[in-house]
């Protein structure tokens, strides 16, 4: 089956954000956009895993879904023929910056949780490190290798995928402050990682010429910042 997948976002509570990134216009934007996918991003912001908490409900496993009521109080906002089911992934975008051969290094990555039980898990031990309540996108120092590891440690169906991995800042291949491979970055625990997210800066016809990816799924989201934004990169 063939569908539109976006699994970078924000939330309102992230820096320079809509303050119209809410459950609710997300399932709007969603339909007319076609997409039927959606990462609810940051949810290790204690506000937003709040409302996230309120709002959705488990539709398939690992998924959710807009409650019924809310559903039924924006569907006329959306036209009959745009009108379709949207379901929501628990994610979050975590900003590492830490040294590591003598480098400083600044990476993003994409955290996935398949329960609510899961993602407050893993925000429990990641407010153990930093802060993660005054922003949605958490900037911590942390090792990549200790956060994918943090990740797998907060239960069955948790995920990391590097974020936006040839932007020159903040990404896994950045020529300011990345690594030359993926193997140098995650070191014994680089097989748990199975995809990359291409990001505004590389598309997959870009990231197919490297052989030593093949193994990897190529995934390319939005990174919106409001919900006219999402989906930019289907």
């Amino acid at each position: 089956m063939r569908y539109v997948a976006d699994l970078h976002i924000h939330s309102y509570l992230s820096r320079a954000c809509s303050r119209e990134l809410r459950p609710e216009a997300l399932y709007r934007w969603c339909q007319l956009k076609g997409i039927a996918l959606l990462s609810c991003g940051d949810f290790t912001h204690p506000a937003w895993f709040s409302e996230l908490r309120e709002k959705l409900e488990p539709a398939e496993s690992g998924l959710f879904q807009l409650k019924a009521e809310l559903r039924r109080k924006m569907d006329p906002e959306v036209p009959l023929s745009c009108r379709s089911p949207v379901r929501f992934i628990l994610g979050v975008e975590i900003s590492c910056i830490y040294k590591k051969g003598g480098r400083v290094r600044k990476v993003h990555h994409l955290a996935f949780a398949p329960s609510f039980e899961a993602a407050g898990r893993l925000s429990v031990a990641l407010e153990k490190i930093g802060n993660i309540r005054s922003d949605g996108r958490p900037i911590l120092g942390l090792d990549s290798r200790r956060l994918l590891e943090i990740v797998l440690e907060a239960g069955e169906g948790c995920c990391l995928i590097p974020a936006h991995v040839w932007t020159p800042h903040f990404a896994l291949f950045g020529s300011e402050s990345g690594f030359d491979a993926l193997e140098e970055c995650f070191e014994d625990l680089s097989p748990h990682i199975f995809a990359l997210e291409t990001g505004l800066s590389s598309d997959p016809s870009m990231n197919w010429r490297l052989a030593r990816h093949d193994r990897l799924t190529l995934i390319s989201n939005s990174d919106a910042h409001s919900p006219e934004k999402l989906g930019r990169e289907a």
